[in-house]
């Protein structure tokens, strides 16, 4: 009952019932899945550790990788006292054996379920309340988790698919039932498509409305992704570029000049990287060309004071 899942149901709830007379912008900020994973009970046995699936490719390889993956992991942050302990050890789960990996998976699985039951108590109070047809509602989460992908546990600079692709659902006035845009989006563009449906001149931004996707007017070749990474994160400061398309992914490190390449229909899992290949010489230079867009004077960012170890 006290969980923070049931709490952000709980007060959710109450905002809609003391506004649902005037127009309302709400955000529901799920802490969970999040580490440590401790559903609590029930949730942390409704899902057994024999039934869970684990990632075909759960051994680490840094081998093989860009020369950040390694780093990322061995390198010593630059901090002191307990965030640094924190950053070195609970950040860093080590490699772990199936047996862990499903103990680990179950439990994450169990704080999802939670979640989606709270998010079920929204949605009925929503049409209880009258409001289901006339609010937009959008479900979706910052990033996701390796639970194992390429031995690594939690997150990192390392652009896996697991880690950036995530859902997105939208229902409400105007968004057609069972309707799948298979483009590539960021969840960037959240702001502009909530100002959009509500009807506000939105500032200028780097976000781009989904509404005209949404409603078949426009398409989208790819989504940008950049990290900035102080060395106060992982030990080494990284400037990572990521373009992905609906077929391949590539990771481009400007401080370096060093990337990485998939073709996600022939390699789902990202196990060869194709950005020293010739025979994909002409799509890396259109991906490249992607980055070199988003990084043209015009759209240039200012040079921000570092702030935390981000």
């Amino acid at each position: 009952a006290w969980h923070n899942s049931t709490w952000v149901g709980n007060k959710t709830i109450d905002f809609m019932r003391e506004h649902k007379d005037a127009p309302f912008c709400v955000w529901v900020s799920f802490p969970d899945p999040h580490h440590p994973f401790d559903a609590p009970e029930p949730w942390s046995r409704l899902h057994h550790p024999d039934e869970v699936d684990l990632p075909p490719e759960r051994r680490r390889d840094l081998d093989r990788r860009p020369w950040w993956h390694r780093a990322s992991i061995e390198t010593t942050p630059k901090l002191s006292g307990a965030l640094l302990k924190m950053r070195s050890e609970y950040s860093r789960i080590p490699e772990l054996s199936d047996a862990q990996l499903r103990e680990l998976t179950a439990n994450y699985y169990g704080m999802i379920s939670l979640i989606d039951h709270n998010v079920g108590r929204i949605m009925t109070e929503l049409n209880d309340l009258g409001l289901a047809d006339d609010t937009i509602v959008i479900y979706t989460t910052d990033h996701g988790d390796w639970l194992g992908d390429h031995g690594l546990v939690l997150k990192g600079p390392m652009m896996y698919d697991g880690l950036m692709r995530v859902g997105m659902i939208m229902r409400g006035p105007g968004i057609g039932a069972n309707q799948v845009i298979h483009d590539p989006v960021s969840t960037v563009d959240l702001f502009s498509t909530i100002t959009d449906y509500a009807g506000l001149d939105a500032a200028k931004h780097d976000s781009r409305s989904l509404r005209s996707l949404i409603e078949g007017k426009a398409s989208r070749d790819y989504a940008y992704n950049e990290w900035d990474l102080r060395a106060g994160r992982v030990g080494v400061a990284l400037d990572l570029r990521t373009v992905r398309t609906q077929r391949y992914r590539l990771t481009f490190e400007a401080g370096s000049a060093v990337g990485e390449l998939y073709d996600l229909q022939e390699d789902p899992h990202e196990m060869v990287n194709r950005f020293d290949d010739a025979s994909h010489a002409a799509v890396r230079r259109e991906l490249l060309d992607m980055i070199a867009n988003e990084n043209r004077p015009q759209r240039s960012r200012p040079v921000l004071p570092v702030v935390g170890t981000a």
